[in-house]
């Protein structure tokens, strides 16, 4: 079982970010149909696949650099999911209660969110797109790799050191900061204004831009035909970039305090707490002045990604008083 989880957290970490390159390199929409890709397992290579691939999707031509993005990222998420149903089937078989038994439940969950993972991706096919799905996809894509690493902590991998149990609400406060941004940048994505500021730290010039914040949030807004570069005007974008910079200063206030209490304490987690959030703001301002090259763009999601583990580690840590592996009568 540990084996598994240590495969699955790795696996999970690898989908996170090809679904980030997917997204960045416009290739959301590389294949137009699901799960396959214009009917075929892989892409269509040959003239006559081309062709009949072209002529049952009229709209969606074939550009095959984009469409093996997409299939990539797709073999990787059914093998992680395949890889979740067989921790089910081991934690299930293992007597409950006996030297050796797991935890049940995140096993469980984390089977029942690939599975609707599985119908977010299909969803933002067939939806061409839309903000509300993508970022839906991203979110659920970020909580199956912290579930997976939550069960790797409570199975004894990763981090021995306790932490003080006075840092477990601080630690609980940065966490819920940090998934609100992770929620922030994947509506920047999707409604792609990562670029509606082209300077930092002000906004075409100004601190406080025109903005539009009632369009650049509706989430209410309806399914449109195709939402890939976005619908919104330039003020709306603007309040969604402007907001996501308010949210990175919540990020850096809240992990600071967290990283320099933990620093003050001694603890060996908090270089790993202060280090990805150094690295984080900084990849994020390297995107607006570089103009966001796809691999910084890339790291800036996979960075994201390992904070958020960072933080389960903290909290967890503060809520454990003892760092034994839980077995499955524990987890009842």
């Amino acid at each position: 079982m540990r084996g598994l989880t240590v495969a699955a957290v790795g696996l999970a970490l690898v989908v996170v970010v090809l679904g980030a390159y997917t997204r960045l390199a416009d290739a959301g929409l590389g294949c137009p149909d699901w799960p396959g890709c214009y009917g075929h397992l892989g892409v269509p290579d040959t003239e006559a696949e081309v062709q009949a691939a072209e002529a049952q999707f009229p709209d969606a031509p074939v550009e095959a650099d984009k469409a093996w993005i997409e299939m990539v990222h797709r073999y990787f998420a059914t093998a992680l999911g395949a890889l979740i149903l067989g921790m089910v089937i081991v934690a299930f078989r293992i007597p409950n209660g006996v030297p050796g038994g797991v935890p049940r439940a995140l096993p469980a969950a984390l089977l029942a969110l690939v599975i609707l993972q599985g119908a977010f991706g299909a969803w933002t096919v067939t939806l061409k797109l839309w903000p509300q799905v993508v970022t839906a996809h991203l979110l659920g894509g970020f909580a199956t790799l912290a579930l997976l690493w939550l069960l790797a902590l409570r199975l004894g991998i990763g981090p021995k050191e306790k932490v003080m149990a006075r840092f477990g609400r601080l630690a609980t406060v940065a966490l819920v900061v940090v998934v609100a941004q992770v929620a922030l940048g994947g509506w920047v994505t999707s409604n792609y204004a990562a670029l509606a500021c082209p300077d930092f730290p002000t906004c075409h010039g100004d601190w406080v831009p025109a903005m539009d914040f009632q369009q650049g949030f509706d989430v209410l807004q309806t399914v449109g035909p195709n939402y890939l570069g976005g619908l919104l005007d330039s003020e709306a974008r603007i309040a969604i970039q402007f907001a996501h910079r308010l949210g990175a200063v919540a990020v850096l206030a809240a992990v600071g305090l967290l990283g320099w209490r933990l620093w003050q304490a001694g603890s060996p987690l908090a270089p790993w707490v202060l280090g990805l959030l150094a690295v984080q703001w900084t990849l994020g301002i390297l995107n607006v002045l570089l103009n966001l090259p796809l691999a910084v763009a890339t790291a800036h999601n996979g960075c994201g990604a390992l904070l958020l583990l960072a933080l389960v580690t903290v909290r967890e840590g503060a809520f454990q008083d003892n760092r034994r592996p839980i077995t499955g009568a524990d987890s009842e």
